[in-house]
């Protein structure tokens, strides 16, 4: 029973310790952990369970000027974050902030979905959860498309189904 506490303290995120602990010193939330005891940190973001390794030799960045909106702030700044994976051949464009490190950032985790779906084709974690999503998209559809029906259906019985007046029999 005590053993498992270590891991209940070390499975909650970060934030979570901060707003616990009260403090946000991250020395405090970093030190070290006797050995044998497992500590995983929940990142407490839904991506990959088993995401692919990054080698940063096997990478090629570069820093181009954007396209799209933004005027002046896109045009005069190179904060678009071009990556080539140089052992598979996958390029990767990222522009969706103005911020070069939060580009760069989502660069490599975009590299990496799609590293996964070459890995591992149709057994990747990002497909299947694709096609999950795409059925229960479906579904719902579906569901509407049904409720709508029942409701027309109903609305021409009853136009078509005058109300009988005071017929007693």
């Amino acid at each position: 029973m005590s053993g498992s506490l270590p891991f209940f303290g070390c499975m909650c995120t970060v934030a979570h310790r901060i707003a616990l602990t009260g403090s946000s010193n991250i020395f405090q939330l970093l030190r070290v952990r006797p050995p044998g005891f497992l500590c995983v940190f929940a990142a407490g973001k839904k991506g990959l369970i088993d995401p692919p390794v990054l080698n940063e030799d096997d990478l090629e960045e570069q820093f181009v000027r954007g396209s799209g909106p933004g005027g002046q702030a896109t045009n005069k700044t190179s904060n678009c974050v071009v990556l080539k994976h140089i052992p598979s051949g996958i390029v990767v464009k990222c522009h969706q902030t103005r911020s070069v490190d939060i580009n760069r950032k989502r660069a490599r985790d975009i590299m990496r979905e799609k590293l996964d779906v070459l890995q591992k084709g149709e057994l990747s974690e990002i497909l299947v959860k694709k096609k999950e999503s795409e059925l229960r998209k479906q579904d719902k559809r579906k569901k509407v498309n049904e409720n709508l029906e029942r409701k027309r259906l109903f609305k021409e019985a009853l136009t078509a189904d005058p109300k009988p007046e005071n017929d007693i029999v």
